[in-house]
This record gives structure tokens, sequence and C-alpha cells, in this order.
């Protein structure tokens, strides 16, 4: 993963003197408590199949740098999509200004490592243009020939290969070379004039050969085709305070955004999360552990280091029920006094590194779902959830459902429409009652926004109960 100068660097490519970067770097960092050079390649690729053809097909490479400076709680930052002597100067330069006389103390850098999570594999070069824009057809007539309801069938594939270096002022340079791959099928159908959708996705870091296979696309087509015509029977949700059952692996994401988010360093430090200031506290029932993992082989939110350099951990939040950690970049850390976790994440080179989430869930419990739908004399069981917003000061959220069904007397019965969940993180976490036996990661979907900023991130959880919930529906009294 690292060395002095490892061969190829994109400084050699670009014709940059490595000793003259480096000679840059020191000099800027020269009195400045952290930074770095972060260098950046990308070349991605998409396909849109929609309406039955070929929609989009696109191509895009760039790369550039980001040069900071960190002095205290400031940090100085400059970017740019050339990689020159030149470029790295004024960068540099500009990047300085944030020490104004500052005279830190450098940290120390990151530990090395010698493991790979993921290969170096090259989404682009394999399959062939033609043998993906094919295999999108296919996608497309098996769809249709599934069911005679479907009337729209909407397929895409993407893919990325991104190489990123880090330049230290003590000469150490780390490489990580990440592929990313997404394969989506979304499905429409129609009854008696109503239409309703339902879609599915799988990816990982890796190339796309594991979800391109039959087996492996046909499973994303009839999960979509499954939850487009349990939609197209749902009926109007009610509305109201009740018990909720939500199913294993996406759901998680209302873990991510309502409790994740409040576990990041810098909110927490700066006081506007609404766990700041309770580590060592109950904060959830008893059972509940959460943790963050950007270390687990191949997923879509795990990287072999940051983009700081920092090697990747599992890195424990709550623990039963306890708050015990949060997830730390190097600045956010040092500020804190505590070790960076591995959960520095950027875009890309135009922007600066913050605590980010990497795959992040809940541990598994010992209890059936068969169980807790049981246990339910009126509810509301969520299979799967579309987007949501939450307010990170306090916790608040609203996610909508886009597979949910009443329970009733300890029944699953028909499916609903328009359901969504409102409540607070921190007391949700208060109400589980009952975890499940059943821990799954999403299928490799997700992407988490902060600070206008998107990274590829994994969610998982097992079954949970959550007692109390708001319910907010669109049947009418």
């Amino acid at each position: 993963m690292s060395a002095p100068f490892p061969a190829p660097s994109l400084l050699d490519d670009a014709g940059v003197d490595r000793g003259r970067a480096l000679a840059l770097l020191g000099d800027a960092l020269a009195g400045a408590d952290d930074g770095e050079l972060f260098l950046e390649r990308t070349e991605s690729e998409s396909f849109l199949f929609d309406d039955g053809r070929l929609k989009s097909a696109a191509y895009d490479s760039g790369e550039g740098f980001g040069f900071r400076v960190v002095a205290g709680e400031t940090a100085g930052y400059a970017h740019a999509s050339e990689i020159s002597e030149a470029a790295i100067a004024r960068a540099a330069q500009s990047a300085a200004l944030a020490k104004r006389g500052y005279a830190g103390v450098a940290a120390e850098g990151p530990r090395g490592t010698n493991r790979r999570l993921y290969g170096e594999d090259d989404p682009l070069a394999s399959p062939a243009f033609g043998d993906k824009v094919a295999l999108l057809q296919e996608i497309d007539a098996y769809a249709r020939a599934r069911d005679p309801r479907v009337v729209q069938v909407t397929a895409s594939l993407a893919g990325e290969r991104r190489l990123v270096e880090i330049l230290r002022a003590d000469g150490r340079l780390v490489r990580d070379v990440r592929p990313l791959v997404r394969v989506n099928v979304s499905i429409t159908v129609e009854k008696d004039g109503r239409r309703e959708t339902g879609t599915s996705g799988a990816g990982g870091r890796a190339g796309f050969e594991q979800w391109i296979t039959p087996d492996g696309w046909r499973g994303q087509v009839e999960e979509a085709l499954r939850q487009a015509l349990v939609n197209l029977e749902s009926v109007p949700a009610p509305a109201g305070e009740m018990d909720v059952v939500l199913a294993s692996g996406w759901p998680g994401v209302l873990l991510h955004e309502a409790v994740g988010h409040g576990l990041e360093g810098d909110f927490n430090r700066k006081g506007t999360s609404a766990f700041a200031g309770r580590l060592g506290q109950q904060v959830a029932a008893r059972g509940v552990t959460v943790f963050d993992d950007g270390a687990i082989a191949g997923r879509r939110g795990s990287l072999t280091v940051d983009d700081e350099g920092t090697p990747t951990q599992r890195t424990v939040l709550i623990e039963d029920g306890i708050l015990v950690g949060l997830m730390q970049d190097r600045m956010n850390a040092r500020l804190m006094g505590v070790a960076p976790t591995g959960n520095g994440r950027r875009q890309s080179y135009a922007h600066m590194p913050m605590p980010r989430m990497t795959n992040t869930a809940m541990e598994g419990g010992r209890d059936k779902r068969e169980e807790m739908i049981a246990s339910t004399r009126r509810g509301l069981y969520a299979a799967n959830f579309g987007g949501g917003q939450v307010d990170i000061t306090n916790g608040k959220f609203v996610f909508q459902c886009t597979e949910a069904y009443l329970i009733e007397d300890g029944r699953v019965t028909a499916p609903v429409k328009g359901a969504t969940l409102i409540g607070d993180g921190p007391t949700a976490l208060t109400r589980v009652t009952m975890i499940g036996d059943d821990f799954a990661f999403d299928p490799g979907v997700g992407v988490c926004g902060k600070g206008g900023q998107g990274v590829p991130v994994g969610i998982g959880q097992p079954s949970l109960k959550i007692t109390g919930l708001t319910v907010g529906g669109t049947a009418l009294a």
C-alpha cells in the first residue's frame, strides 16, 4: 500500500519532479499541524437503457490534486484539475495562508498497511462496450416477458476506476486503486390505469463479473418486478403512532441517517449533534450495538485506506446501548485528543476530507422476525425505504417506505402505499425492543451526502422492532 515513491506515480505521469513536489509540500506544512498533497485520476462509464432503447452511454475521465494545510481548527485548501509543478506551487502558496503566523507541531503520519480489501479491477475494460449494451437489451427483454403488466423497464450499469495517491511531508506516498460498480433495474407495471414502480440494484468494489451473471441480473429483475406488483395491490397507509418492524439490510438506511451522522466526530466536537457530550452514557436500548467498518473486503463503503491515508478499521460506536466511540478524520481526532479511525473521506480531489461513514450497521441479536410480527397487535412492517430527511442537531427524521405492510393481530396483511416513518434517532434507539438474528448488509447501492459531498457507503442491520414510532399515511379518516 505504501512506499517512498511507488512507480509509476501520477506525478511521474504528469512530468512533475518528485523531489520538487515534496519540497513544495514541506515548505507549505512547516509550522502546520497537518496536511497532504492528494492526487487523483478517475475513469468512469455509465449506460442507461430506457423505453426499449439505449438512452445514454457516457465515458468520463479526469485528474487533479488537492493541497491542504491544517493549522489548529483552520484548514487551507486549494485544488486544480492540472497536475503540474506550477499548479502545485500556486496551490501550496494559497493553502499555506491558513497558517498566518501559526506555529504548530506536525502530527504523526498514518500508520502503514500491506492489506488489500479489493483488487485493481477495471470495470471499464470488461465486459466490452458492445457486450454491456447487449446485456442491457437482454435485461429489458427478459423483464418485459415476465409479466404482461410491465409497461416500462429502465436498466443501468455504472462503473469507475479511481486511483488516489496521498503524499505527506515525510516523503511517504500512499497509493490506492479503487474499483466500483453498480447494476440497477427499475420496472413499472400497470393495471386498470394504475401504475406502480419497483427498483432493485447491487454492486461493490470489484469488476462487473459477479453482478452480471444470468442469476445475478435476473435476480434484480425478479426483485424489482415483485416490488412493483406488491405496490400495485397496495392500499392507502393509515397514520398514527404504532409499533414498527423493520426488515434487515437496506432499511438500515434509517439507522445510517438518523443515528450515523450524529456519531461523526465533527458534529460532536462542535456540539451540534444530538449525541454531543454523551460518551459513556446510555443512548440506546440494551442489546443495541452499532459499528462502522470500512475494512470489509469488497463492500461498497470499504476503503483500504481513507482519503488521508489512514487504514480503515472497525469502530464500535454504541455497545450494548452505551455510546463508546465516534468516527474521526485526522483533523477532528487531533482536536479532540483521540486517534483517527480511518473515516476521513472526500468526494474527489476538489474537496477537503471530513469525518464520514463507511459501512455502518447494527449487530444482530437473537430474536426471530416472525416473533416480532406475532407480538405486534397493530403496526407496520417496513420492508424497504426510499428517500428521507434528517436534522443532525436533534436527530429528527422523516423516511418514505417504498414497500410496507400492515400488521394486524400478529399477522402481515395488506401492502400499503404512502407510509412515512417520523421520529428522532436518539429516541428511536431507546425504543428498540427486539433485535433479529438475520443481520444483512444492503446489496451495494448506498450513497451518502454531507456538506455537499457524496460518497459510496454500506448499510446493514438485522430485523428490528421499534415501539411507538409515528407513521404518516394517506388513508382518509
